[in-house]
């Protein structure tokens, strides 16, 4: 049955929204097709959504930022893959077996300081295009 599920959604481009039970609390869901199978993605009541606010800059964007910006991803590689890995993950089965194993538990280093993401931004779109001039 759920095959055929699988393909009616695929020919369509639809997608089915339903309610499952996960750790006894009914959630939202999304049914999609993806490379055969269906693919359930929880998704948020409306009640668990919070108003943005003012979160927008409270100055406008200029064109010349916008035009740092768009040259910067220009100049992005692509992204593979396999080169990412789930750090959060890792760390996590590091802490576990060094804790069943009895072993000695590593502190977290200090955080890096913060930093100037424009000036980092400007810097980025003039390496690049010195790199495109070469």
């Amino acid at each position: 049955m759920t095959g055929k599920l699988v393909e009616a959604l695929a020919r369509t481009g639809f997608v089915g929204v339903s309610k499952i039970a996960i750790r006894s609390r009914e959630r939202l869901a999304l049914l999609r097709p993806r490379h055969g199978v269906l693919v359930v993605q929880t998704l948020l009541w409306a009640d668990e959504l919070r108003d943005p606010g003012d979160l927008a800059p409270s100055a406008p964007v200029t064109d010349w930022e916008l035009e740092l910006a768009e040259t910067l991803i220009g100049s992005l590689p692509g992204i593979e893959e396999s080169e990412l890995q789930d750090g959060y993950g890792h760390a996590l089965e590091q802490l576990v077996t060094a804790k069943l194993s009895g072993g000695e538990l590593v502190k977290p280093g200090v955080p890096a300081a913060p930093v100037d993401l424009l000036a980092a931004l400007e810097e980025s779109v003039q390496a690049a295009r010195a790199k495109r001039r070469d």
